[in-house]
């Protein structure tokens, strides 16, 4: 019984290693928007925010207003990094969530 399992888990290791992630197409070929390149690799939240609302603001191709299309993608990185996302840059990238809300004068999340 404990072949199959290790079957399983072999087949899930190979496809959560694979290159061709569907989070990695939905970021490279969004339709909500085209960011800058390498923006959530910044080390500033303040820069990343800043880049996330000029690339929402510019998007023709989005599907809601620029801010909750800047703050989606936002979180979506986040979410799909996991637990591969370093400490310090998950901090970054929250913190950027607060900047963000600043730079479209939204209130702060309690």
């Amino acid at each position: 019984m404990s072949k199959p399992r290790a079957d399983a888990a072999k087949r899930h290791s190979a496809r959560s290693t694979s290159p061709h992630r569907w989070s990695g197409r939905v970021t490279a070929h969004s339709n909500a928007m085209d960011l800058e390149p390498d923006v959530f690799e910044q080390g500033s939240a303040s820069r990343i925010a800043a880049s996330l609302k000029r690339s929402a603001q510019r998007s023709t191709r989005r599907k809601s207003e620029p801010f909750r299309s800047a703050m989606s993608m936002l979180n979506f990185y986040i979410n799909r990094a996991g637990r591969h996302l370093g400490t310090k840059q998950r901090a970054v990238l929250e913190r950027a969530k607060s900047k963000l809300r600043q730079l479209f004068h939204r209130p702060a999340e309690k």
